[in-house]
């Protein structure tokens, strides 16, 4: 069972509609962007996700289809002619022909996720303020400011490394297609064709939704992390997480909905994501939570991996997903301590999650 792609449907219309809005604002988008931000609801922060992955969209460009092309042109060769040796370096020289598209990716993403961060944080705060009754400050303080620099540069890592992931599936793929090709006799122009669609797949088809993913993670980390940040400075010193029960809420968030944490433990664990510098690194801080079934039960089980094994949090005895308005029931087999300690204490809780916090007054 998918908990996500109902979410990745529903998020492809509202990207579709926010991409024609941005065609009709044009120069003035950003301005009317920022002061539309509404996290407080799950319509604007599906809102917020779909303008923030086109935006992304547009500032990668055709970066994908210009690695595609390149290094399909160093693999545009007579096969049947050549060593294995000479294979294995075509290889080779098209995933660096394929790098150098890629390359600029990271650095142009860094613009749309600066402005996105600080458009994240001061809706968080404004929020906080308003529909929450706390007393804090209407500007950003130190550690907002924090937030900001530490999701604007770890979701650019992120995405370098999936890039970096991509090209190395394909030269995989590369060179099995390249043997298996020779090995059936394909001609030169088989054997690119075959190719190409290697380099498709891998560079540009593999994950059709990747932005939104990347765009409802920031989101939600920038989210959570300012939460936290204003229910500090507000001297809260709980937090409740709030679950959006409709018919795209997945089982973990069921599970979690209504469970309360400590600020100042969720706080340690943002001390602890900034001085982690590597993706791996910050995936064992803040791991998604996974779903499989158990070969025994044929029961969905919820699992994390936060670098020391897997460990299981809890059994689906009866699951809610599709409907609206209930938790479920689960067999609970982590305590909440365990959870907050294995990083599962603040959303996002997994790709496209919509849960949230409220303070505890």
């Amino acid at each position: 069972m998918c908990g996500t792609c109902g979410t990745a449907d529903a998020l492809l219309l509202v990207h579709e509609a926010g991409e024609a809005a941005d065609e009709l604002l044009g120069p003035l988008a950003p301005k009317a962007v920022t002061k539309a931000l509404d996290l407080g609801s799950p319509r604007g922060f599906d809102r917020a996700v779909a303008l923030l992955a086109a935006r992304l969209r547009r500032a990668v460009g055709t970066a994908d289809v210009d690695a595609v092309r390149a290094a399909v042109g160093v693999l545009d060769v007579d096969w049947a002619r050549t060593t294995a040796a000479q294979r294995r370096q075509l290889v080779s020289e098209s995933l660096v022909a394929a790098r150098r598209a890629t390359a600029i990716i990271p650095a142009r993403i860094q613009v749309p996720f600066g402005e996105a961060a600080e458009e994240v944080v001061a809706a968080t705060r404004t929020h906080a303020r308003r529909s929450q009754g706390l007393a804090i400050a209407a500007d950003l303080n130190a550690l907002d400011r924090r937030v900001v620099r530490h999701i604007v540069g770890s979701q650019g890592n992120f995405v370098r490394d999936e890039y970096g992931r991509r090209l190395n599936r394909f030269g995989e793929e590369a060179r099995r297609t390249v043997s298996q090709g020779l090995e059936r006799g394909l001609g030169r122009d088989d054997l690119a064709a075959e190719l190409e669609r290697a380099a498709r797949a891998a560079l540009i088809e593999r994950q059709p939704f990747y932005w939104e993913v990347v765009a409802s993670s920031f989101v939600g980390q920038g989210r959570s992390f300012a939460q936290m940040s204003s229910y500090a400075e507000a001297g809260i010193e709980r937090y409740v997480i709030e679950a959006v029960l409709d018919e795209r809420t997945t089982n973990i968030c069921r599970l979690l909905d209504g469970k309360t944490f400590s600020v100042g433990d969720a706080l340690q664990r943002f001390e602890r994501l900034e001085r982690a510098e590597q993706p791996e690194d910050i995936k064992q801080l803040l791991p998604w939570v996974r779903e499989t079934l158990d070969p025994n039960t044929g029961n969905p089980v919820l699992w994390v991996d936060g670098g020391q094994g897997r460990t299981t949090i809890a059994e689906v005895t009866r699951s809610a997903f599709g409907t609206r308005d209930d938790r479920g029931e689960f067999r609970t087999l982590a305590s909440d301590a365990l959870m907050r300690d294995l990083g599962v204490s603040f959303p996002p809780f997994h790709g496209l999650c919509r849960s949230t916090t409220l303070a505890v007054l």
